[in-house]
């Protein structure tokens, strides 16, 4: 027990030494890690165009020779063809990317 206690006290000092940017990539692994039950909703204007469900991360695409991050996310989720929010027997887990810049898209965890 002490050891766990150690070894949580000294994670948490190093955490806090580390700046925001770093927290927050630690925060999106741990996430990560551990999974989300998330909802990408995507609209054309103001109609709901789009719904995948049971998403567990959205990933934002790394350069091959640069790594630097490239202006689309993508992910793995159901396609969500009757917007009802649950998984239907012929509703398939697919691949996805969307754009940064030319997609109106909300993502969020669902319950």
């Amino acid at each position: 027990m002490r050891l766990m206690l150690s070894i949580l006290t000294i994670f948490i000092l190093l955490f806090n030494g580390c700046t925001q940017e770093t927290q927050n990539k630690l925060s999106r692994s741990i996430q990560n890690w551990t999974g989300t039950n998330g909802v990408l909703d995507i609209y054309a204007g103001d109609k709901l165009v789009k719904r995948f469900i049971k998403i567990d991360k959205l990933t934002t695409a790394s350069g091959t020779d640069d790594g630097g991050p490239r202006a689309y996310r993508f992910g793995y989720g159901y396609d969500d063809k009757n917007f009802n929010g649950k998984k239907d027997e012929n509703e398939k887990r697919v691949y996805f990317e969307f754009s940064d810049y030319s997609t109106n898209y909300i993502f969020y965890e669902s319950n």
